[in-house]
């Protein structure tokens, strides 16, 4: 069965009012540069690869196509700017939370913005904002077998299917990383939770 990112496969899956607006590439340089100046807070963008993803302090996020889920998301918040840092820690305990739901694991966010689980990064998160517009990248490795990963990371990586031992839909997982997203994006905006 093939493991696609397209918005055929994942719009069913959506829950929330996040990924409506889905912006689905085979390969690109960036998630990042793929969202309209003009797009609607919540509009989505995703690839199967990437060749210039990028994580923390420019260092590379690289991936073998359809192994990760490579998402930005585009969110306009309505806050002081001085709280804009905090989004990451939204992002990183939203992406846990995810990963706990589809795959049983038990995640930890290492601050700033990555998602490990048994001392081994996951995932990562990335923010950019300017002028009021956040574009939230994140990284999950999902699919990666051993060979597929890094081997000069700052931070020892793996991938959901090594920890589990088998294949994770990465549909699935994108699905459920947008709606708790969200959730923890609007509890924060409206400051009915703390981050951190």
């Amino acid at each position: 069965m093939s493991d696609s990112l397209a918005p055929d496969v994942l719009k069913p899956l959506l829950r929330g009012r996040f990924g409506h607006v889905y912006r689905h590439a085979e390969r690109t340089d960036s998630t990042q540069r793929m969202l309209a100046e003009d797009a609607a807070e919540g509009a989505v963008a995703v690839a199967e690869v990437q060749t210039e993803g990028r994580g923390r302090l420019g260092r590379a996020w690289e991936a073998p196509a359809g192994t990760s889920v490579l998402v930005s998301v585009l969110l306009l918040p309505a806050v002081e700017a001085s709280r804009l840092p905090e989004l990451s820690l939204v992002a990183g305990g939203a992406v846990a939370q995810a990963i706990a739901e589809v795959t049983g694991l038990e995640p930890a966010i290492k601050f700033p913005n990555d998602i490990l689980v048994r001392s081994r990064k996951v995932a990562g998160i990335l923010a950019e904002s300017s002028e009021g517009r956040v574009v939230l990248g994140i990284g999950v490795n999902v699919n990666q077998t051993l060979e597929q990963l890094p081997t000069d990371a700052k931070t020892e990586p793996t991938s959901l299917r090594l920890e589990l031992g088998g294949p994770v839909s990465r549909a699935r997982l994108l699905a459920a990383i947008l709606l708790h997203l969200e959730l923890a994006y609007d509890a924060w905006v409206t400051g009915t939770s703390r981050s951190g």
